[in-house]
């Protein structure tokens, strides 16, 4: 069986690309078990079986290393949504669309949520937010999503865009909740089930507000 030192050097050979995705892996998973503040660059070296200098080649500073987890993490997040919104942005809206679009997206962050497990708590609950550009790009893909949903809900309820920014926001707040809520109590519900159960709660309300000029079918 090798020794530490002989996986050590071992590891040195892995391709940057292939050593770079294993710091973030083992990094992530540090950070959302213990938290920004409880651990260091030589916990991660030690877990990710390189040297410091390695680690530091690959990222300058523990913030460096924090930040392109929740880069990871947050394209990821975002892509999914995107993907949810597709049928709305990149076609012509029709009867059903609203209430699937709504679902999807609540479905997006259960199944993130599911996935990510622990992680998820670096997008939704990072204890890295006290200087404003952190706390910025620890925010930015919930960010982007909320404005993408904000517009998607701007067509359907025809309010301004201080209203569907607010609308976005609490309906993300709606399904990170759940999908967290879930993933940290044994509710006994599949991750269907789960956001189906959220989803028909956010679409009652959002289907309370489609425009009265609106031609659409907005039965549940």
């Amino acid at each position: 069986m090798a020794t530490p030192e002989v996986e050590r050097i071992r590891g040195r050979r892995m391709p940057r690309d292939a050593r770079r995705a294993q710091v973030l892996a083992v990094a992530q998973e540090l950070f959302s078990l213990e938290g920004f503040h409880h651990v260091s660059m030589d916990d991660i070296a030690d877990r990710a079986e390189v040297s410091k200098p390695v680690l530091y080649r690959h990222f300058p500073s523990k913030l460096d290393l924090y930040l392109a987890v929740i880069d990871a993490r947050g394209a990821e997040l975002l892509g999914a949504v995107e993907l949810a919104l597709g049928p709305v942005v990149h076609g012509p809206v029709r009867p059903g669309d609203g209430r699937a679009v709504v679902h999807a997206i609540v479905r997006t962050y259960f199944e993130f949520v599911e996935g990510a497990g622990q992680s998820s708590s670096l997008l939704f609950e990072s204890d890295v937010t006290h200087d404003a550009a952190v706390r910025a790009r620890v925010e930015l893909a919930g960010s982007e999503a909320a404005r993408g949903i904000a517009r998607v809900l701007a067509e359907f309820t025809g309010l301004p865009a201080p209203q569907t920014a607010l609308l976005a926001a609490t309906l993300i707040g709606m399904a990170e909740s759940g999908a967290t809520s879930r993933l940290r109590s044994e509710t006994g519900l599949t991750v269907e089930e789960a956001a189906d159960l959220i989803a028909r709660l956010a679409w009652g309300g959002v289907a309370g507000l489609v425009r009265a000029d609106y031609d659409y079918d907005a039965t549940l």
